[in-house]
């Protein structure tokens, strides 16, 4: 066994996409892993509070997951931060299907929120009335 050198963590290609039918929008999207950098982003946006007073956010998750993970064919993002309230008044169905492909490609489980919260007695916020 040989281990990796840096230079070669470096190069990797490890950001993987996959096509995702999605008929309710008439056709087929991008969708792209997100970096360690840009998962951490996400997961901090969706915490408010600090210590045992943190919470999570789940307002309009799906809609800012999906700005974050669909790209063109060259890679580069659809969407910006400013189209996610926009984004969230799309079909939930479309949307779902998008979640949950960049939620696999990326490493995240349905258990992470309640890890972001800290501990299980943290409060959720189910409301989807904000970007």
């Amino acid at each position: 066994m040989s281990l990796l050198s840096r230079d070669q963590i470096l190069e990797a290609k490890d950001i993987t996409s996959e096509d995702v039918d999605v008929p309710e929008w008439g056709g087929t999207v991008r969708v792209m892993a997100l970096s360690g950098w840009e998962r951490d982003k996400f997961e901090a946006a969706m915490v408010a509070g600090k210590g045992k007073n943190r919470t999570v956010t789940m307002d309009n998750v799906r809609a800012k997951m999906a700005a974050a993970s669909i790209v063109n064919e060259d890679g580069q993002r659809l969407f910006s931060e400013s189209d996610v309230r926009e984004l969230g008044k799309k079909s939930a169905a479309a949307l779902q299907k998008v979640f949950k492909t960049a939620q696999r490609l990326s490493g995240l489980t349905d258990d992470d929120a309640e890890e972001l919260a800290g501990n299980s007695e943290a409060g959720v916020s189910a409301s989807s009335t904000s970007a």
